[in-house]
């Protein structure tokens, strides 16, 4: 896809991605974009570059509108691959370009490259740097989500580049959200939104809030954000920033989400009265079997849902593979302010669900117990315990929603 001027003299200069589907790790069912931006001024200033399988194409884009040579400065807001891989195939074409970074990003560019023959100006919090009629203010955004990451704020254009911050994984061709909410639709892009923070950004809300008051205080108009994946936000850029002060505060529906996986099929046969006395408590619920799911999505519907009951068959004493291995992903992102409980099956001796609370009371989530053991296959008996423990889990988490709210 060809440049794309997303305000005056700076432009769109990216890759679309439309294949890709794991990104070390995360399942991206709609592929990615790899978002970088050409300032056209009388400094030319590449802000960041791509992934290096699409070098060739940025380099294409930015050929569009300069001649690469005639970059003078490249910043780099971020050194995660994806988002500097091709930094070698830039600077080849515009060696005496001045790359601008944080220190951390330096230190770990120096792991990844030889970078001594670059030129570098490591810049700091709050620095500035004049492009001609834009001027260029470094913020400094540690952990969101490296250590090295920063955001650049353009001033006289009101545009923020926000790096991994706001983003979304979506191959698209419309660059703006507006435009992709025309051709798909609102829903689309909230999910798409709600997807990325509960895989990358989860652990993060408190340094996520304390940077948005940063960015409040400092007083800065913004009237668009350019994120380095995804569509770039010009309709309405605070509503995307309130839904992620939402996001970072815990905010979700007032639902539950079943997770669960099953060897013989009895511990599935748990979740339907379960999620009967659910929808009978007037909850809305989903269920989510684990081994037909990627993780990231199981990870989003954890996220987005204020309850969650995980169901596991005990197998050797333990937890089931896929469950152990989900909660094990889950508590890196450090989840916060949801309720949880436990249910499953075994045959001649338990484990799975003993085990299940022992990971809850390490996450510090709020529990319920006990959980719900039935052996080998449900009886009528045991499916009306199933759907009175759904139905007492639904009151516990609407009391605690509304105590949360």
């Amino acid at each position: 896809m060809k440049a794309v001027e997303i305000k005056p003299d700076i432009y769109w200069v990216g890759a679309i991605d439309w294949a890709i589907r794991d990104f070390h790790g995360y399942i991206t069912q709609n592929g990615t974009t790899y978002n970088n931006y050409l300032i056209k001024d009388e400094k030319i200033t590449l802000v960041d570059t791509v992934k290096h399988d699409f070098s060739s194409i940025t380099i294409e884009n930015i050929r569009e509108i300069v001649d690469p040579e005639k970059i003078d400065y490249v910043v780099i807001n971020h050194i995660e691959p994806d988002h500097v891989s091709s930094i070698e195939s830039i600077m080849s074409l515009c060696p005496n370009a001045v790359i601008h970074i944080s220190e951390r990003g330096k230190k770990g560019l120096d792991r990844y490259f030889d970078t001594s023959h670059w030129q570098f100006k490591v810049v700091k919090n709050g620095e500035t740097l004049k492009t001609g009629r834009y001027t260029l203010l470094f913020l400094e955004t540690p952990m969101l989500h490296w250590p090295d990451s920063m955001v650049t704020y353009v001033k006289e254009a009101k545009l923020l580049i926000s790096q991994d911050a706001f983003g979304q994984h979506i191959a698209t061709a419309s660059r703006f959200d507006d435009e992709f909410i025309a051709c798909a639709s609102q829903f689309e892009l909230e999910d798409a939104v709600v997807d990325y923070y509960a895989n990358i950004l989860m652990p993060f809300g408190q340094l996520i809030k304390n940077k948005i008051g940063e960015i409040v205080k400092l007083g800065l108009e913004i009237d668009m954000i350019a994120p380095d994946h995804g569509v770039i936000w010009r309709k309405d850029p605070g509503k995307i920033i309130q839904t992620y002060l939402d996001l970072a505060s815990g905010k979700c529906n007032l639902s539950i989400a079943i997770i669960y996986d099953t060897m013989w099929h009895s511990t599935e046969y748990m979740t339907t009265p379960i999620m009967q006395g659910i929808k009978d408590e007037g909850i809305d619920c989903k269920v989510i079997k684990l081994r037909a799911t990627p993780m990231s999505i199981a990870i989003k519907e954890f996220w987005k849902a204020r309850g969650c009951l995980i169901g596991s068959p005990t197998i050797n004493n333990v937890m089931f593979p896929s469950v152990a291995e989900f909660l094990y992903h889950l508590s890196g992102l450090r989840p916060k302010n949801r309720i949880v409980g436990a249910f499953g099956s075994f045959g001649w001796g338990g484990g799975a669900v003993k085990e299940a609370y022992e990971m809850f009371k390490k996450m510090g989530l709020e529990i319920i117990e006990p959980g719900i053991q039935i052996q080998y296959r449900p009886t009528k008996e045991d499916r009306d315990r199933c759907y009175d423990f759904g139905r007492g889990f639904a009151k516990k988490v609407r009391e605690y929603h509304i105590a949360n709210s």
